[in-house]
């Protein structure tokens, strides 16, 4: 007998997830172990229910999917990261391979991919939608002009650079631009640059303003 694939479920809507359990409840070779409305207690909830694949949407209240899944693959990278989402957007795409998420998918995705996505990805491999790759391939940074997509915090967290969210929760903690440096072993005016870029590309002119996007974001707590 093969073995159960256990499931964890996150979306912070309770219709997807009362959907996702009725397409995957039935199949024997899948057992839903728990569900979850938001990335922090995703991140609790897997070293105590120690599922082998994770379900994840990315827009969710206190910690986003995509902060949640950078958490998850290095604190627990034997568990398998799809981003289950309406966002196919290049940049947020090319982030979630960046960072080695195991699969993702579009939520119009029907029953036999999802089925398709979570065997291969507990299988060890990866699995992309049709839809995704098509996205990754083409040379524009856009794919569908959406205004309300552009705006939400996950696309916007999206365009910055590793060091420059490593930047942006040091400042959302308290920290001054040289405090800063001499954490991440970086000059006073190379911080205060990522603190420019950070606003130019976030479109915030103030300090708090920017507190405000990391707490909306998860990287810190309000």
């Amino acid at each position: 007998m093969e073995k159960v694939i256990k499931i964890l479920l996150v979306d912070d809507h309770q219709i997807v997830l009362d959907g996702l359990q009725s397409l995957l409840g039935g199949l024997p070779q899948f057992e839903v172990i728990g569900t979850a409305n938001n990335g922090r207690d995703a991140l609790q909830a897997i070293p105590i229910l120690k599922p082998a694949v994770v379900l994840m949407d990315i827009e969710m209240p206190i910690m986003n999917g995509i902060i949640a899944a950078q958490k998850a693959i290095e604190q627990f990278p034997e568990v398998k990261i799809i981003i289950l989402s309406l966002h196919f957007e290049k940049p947020i795409l090319q982030k979630m391979l960046e960072m080695q998420v195991s699969g993702y998918l579009l939520k119009n995705a029907d029953q036999k991919e999802l089925i398709q996505a979570i065997e291969a990805v507990a299988a060890g491999k990866q699995y992309f939608s049709s839809e995704v790759t098509t996205a990754l391939l083409r040379k524009t940074g856009r794919i569908v002009p959406n205004p309300q997509l552009d705006a939400t915090p996950a696309h916007q967290l999206a365009l910055l650079s590793e060091r420059e969210t490593e930047v942006l929760k040091l400042l959302a903690e308290g920290f001054s631009s040289k405090e800063i440096s001499e954490q991440i072993f970086l000059s006073v005016r190379t911080v205060e640059t990522h603190r420019f870029n950070l606003m130019k590309k976030l479109d915030i002119k103030k300090l708090a303003h920017l507190i405000r996007f990391a707490v909306k974001c998860g990287l810190v707590e309000d």
